[in-house]
């Protein structure tokens, strides 16, 4: 090979293979709008839908409390503590574009309710009995507000952390939040459970866009020691 050829190629910026990623964008948004459309069109999903919901629902104190991790006071703040540490940490250690993801997380917590409430409007779907009547309960705003906050914070934490227990640990506590406020809301009976189930097949979509962008960054942006591959 020319010399010429070879140091081009040793040039040129390494393309991030998508890997598993492409499926987790592909699969949630089919199962978004295969869930959206038995929303609109009253389809037997829903009566499917109804009856777990009856058999989940016990509105306790418990339930009440778990569903409000996924309110914005509090899980808004928890984003925002770990986009000031990573931005601390980006731009102390000298990362390349260090303000990147913590901007690229940020847009994904403010795109929640750009999506959302427009969805509810179009769906219009009635809440469960313990509720008071209206609509707009389809797809639930908490969950997608919990798995955004809490799986962005995730996301961006990921890369500083320098064991994989850590991060085998950060995962479980995000997944452990985002489960706990979801099962929260069904079994208080402030949404049906298709509602939840929506909200996560939107936020995977979403959170898997963040996963893919934050891989595509050049190694020299990255965090020390974090894994580029």
């Amino acid at each position: 090979m020319p010399i010429s050829a070879q140091a081009h190629r040793e040039d040129a910026p390494s393309r991030v293979r998508p890997g598993p990623l492409v499926p987790l964008l592909g699969l949630p948004a089919l199962l978004f709008a295969l869930i959206t459309w038995q929303v609109v069109a009253d389809g037997p999903l829903l009566r499917l839908d109804e009856r777990f919901s009856r058999v989940l629902l016990v509105p306790d104190r418990f339930s009440e409390l778990l569903s409000d991790l996924g309110d914005v006071a509090v899980a808004v703040p928890v984003l925002a503590v770990a986009l000031g540490y990573v931005a601390v940490r980006g731009r102390r250690d000298g990362t390349g574009r260090w303000w990147l993801p913590v901007a690229a997380a940020a847009l994904l917590m403010a795109l929640v309710p750009a999506l959302v409430v427009p969805l509810k409007e179009l769906t219009d779907r009635p809440g469960p009995p313990v509720v008071p009547p209206g609509t707009g309960y389809y797809p639930s705003g908490h969950t997608a507000t919990a798995a955004v906050a809490y799986g962005g914070a995730t996301l961006l934490l990921l890369p500083w952390l320098r064991t994989a227990l850590a991060r085998r640990v950060l995962i479980a506590v995000c997944a452990a939040l985002v489960l706990g406020a979801s099962y929260g809301l069904v079994r208080r009976g402030y949404h049906w459970p298709l509602d939840v189930a929506g909200s996560w097949c939107l936020c995977a979509v979403l959170l898997s866009s963040l996963r893919l962008f934050l891989r595509r960054r050049a190694p020299s942006e990255q965090p020390r020691g974090a894994d580029t591959a």
